[in-house]
């Protein structure tokens, strides 16, 4: 049985169709219906991916290949550095067996290639000029542009990804998740108040305890800035839209994140600053009954919010109804007793009237 080539190409893929000549007495455009819904038993599609687009996905995954997150044209783009991916191909041989007769190639060749293909692109850095106080360009800029020269280059290069990754299990379980979060944080106010407390004093001790890792590491920083005229960043990615957990939790900086020592005139200017800024926020600080009416007041909101709960709303509601009846009744009762008194008198002046006449 003959397979021949379509030529058909969707992406890259190939697709490969056995011969349906032996259904010569089926009209061809019968033969192109079944064969498209599946019910031509002797025809098949073998798609073929281009080891490329593999071999592409399989680098971007790899984390041993170190990337960063820019902004490219109003885009958020993930890149590598054009020096890293000789030393990844050198330490990882076995991501280039993907592309099979062309495994031999150097990382310019592939490098090319890729770029063919669009796959990736070649970035530069937006800004090209060393910061005052900074040594050199950073190693990972935040915004880029695209290269005029689409070649491989070691020399403080890049290279953006263009296709779309691959989104992960854990992450369509999460997307999934997220409307349920939202629904559970609107339902707080009808949680039983067990959980209501659980609920508050987690989310109080996350925010203080956040709060208060973001004060010491500012502490620190100033005093380390003024004292040795070091610019020591704790925990430096805490603050980073984009990084790994492991890059996330690292307490101690890089030595390349760590600059210059600044002049002692501008250390001496900014501990002036701050002890002026103490001393004002000492001042000013509020004294000790607007501290405890400012704490009755919070106490008396997370009281209210914690006590609530639908039945007690309810029974406010049922109690304001029954209250306006009451008031209403009572009303009416005054008002016939009144009417009644009006005509009372309006009898008795009537008799009177009659006496004296």
């Amino acid at each position: 049985m003959k397979s021949l080539k379509t030529g058909v190409h969707l992406g890259y893929v190939e697709m490969d169709i056995i011969d349906p000549s032996i259904y010569s007495d089926i009209p061809m455009e019968e033969k192109v219906k079944l064969f498209f819904y599946g019910f031509f038993p002797q025809s098949r599609i073998n798609y073929k991916k281009d080891p490329y687009q593999i071999f592409a996905e399989k680098v971007r995954d790899n984390k041993q290949l170190k990337s960063r997150w820019a902004i490219m044209q109003e885009t958020r783009v993930e890149y590598f550095r054009g020096k890293d991916f000789p030393v990844f191909l050198r330490d990882h041989p076995e991501v280039k067996e993907i592309l099979g007769p062309d495994k031999d190639l150097d990382a310019e060749d592939i490098i090319y290639t890729l770029l063919t293909k669009n796959l990736i692109v070649r970035s530069d850095r937006v800004v090209k000029t060393v910061r005052p106080g900074k040594k050199k360009l950073s190693s990972w800029p935040a915004h880029l542009e695209i290269h005029t020269d689409q070649n491989f280059s070691k020399d403080d290069s890049f290279f953006a990804w263009t296709f779309m990754k691959r989104r992960a299990l854990w992450q369509t379980i999460l997307s999934f998740l997220w409307p349920l979060v939202a629904l559970a944080m609107c339902l707080f106010p009808v949680y039983p108040y067990q959980v209501k407390i659980v609920v508050l004093y987690s989310c109080a001790g996350a925010l203080l305890f956040i709060v208060a890792m973001l004060l010491i590491r500012a502490a620190a920083f100033g005093i380390l800035y003024v004292m040795l005229g070091k610019r020591i960043w704790f925990f430096p990615n805490i603050n980073a839209e984009e990084t790994t957990f492991r890059e996330l939790v690292r307490f101690w900086p890089k030595k390349e994140d760590c600059d210059q020592p600044p002049k002692w005139t501008a250390r001496l200017f900014y501990a002036a600053v701050s002890v002026l800024v103490i001393l004002l926020l000492r001042h000013h600080a509020p004294d000790e009954a607007s501290r405890a009416r400012y704490q009755t007041k919070v106490s008396n909101i997370i009281d209210e919010m914690l006590e609530w709960s639908p039945k007690l709303a309810l029974s406010g509601m049922l109690e304001k109804q029954e209250a306006v009846v009451n008031v209403t009744e009572g009303r009416r009762v005054m008002d016939g007793a009144r009417s009644s008194d009006v005509e009372g008198a309006e009898a008795v002046s009537g008799d009177g009237d009659e006496k004296n006449v």
